[in-house]
């Protein structure tokens, strides 16, 4: 793994420090499919971090996919995400290294080998 893209549904500039480099979907250029979104990661080794429920069920059909972290939470405060995030991003890290999906939730984590 050599980073994360972030969805478009995510913001932009996150405030939180991951051990890994991040990109956007913005930074891709405009109006990309999910079909070009998923290719990306797969061919520059990312994860994709999204709070789109379309990636993490096209885990199930596409082999090999790329890791998929789902934000498995509705819209919070802006300050509230990144502060959520802060706190539980190690774990999460920790989690997408040996697991291909990771559902997050505020109140919990999921992993998926």
């Amino acid at each position: 793994m050599k980073g994360f893209l972030f969805d478009e549904n995510l913001p932009i500039h996150i405030q939180f420090s991951p051990a890994w480099p991040v990109e956007h979907v913005t930074d891709l250029g405009a109006s990309l499919s999910d079909t070009e979104i998923w290719e990306y990661p797969k061919t520059n080794d990312l994860v994709i971090v999204t709070k789109d429920a379309d990636f993490s069920d096209r885990i199930i059909t596409a082999s090999p996919p790329p890791r998929v972290i789902h934000l498995r939470f509705g819209n919070v405060r802006k300050r509230d995400f990144h502060a959520f995030l802060s706190r539980a991003w190690p774990t999460i890290e920790a989690l997408i290294e040996t697991h291909k999906l990771v559902n997050v939730y505020l109140h919990s984590l999921e992993s998926v080998e």
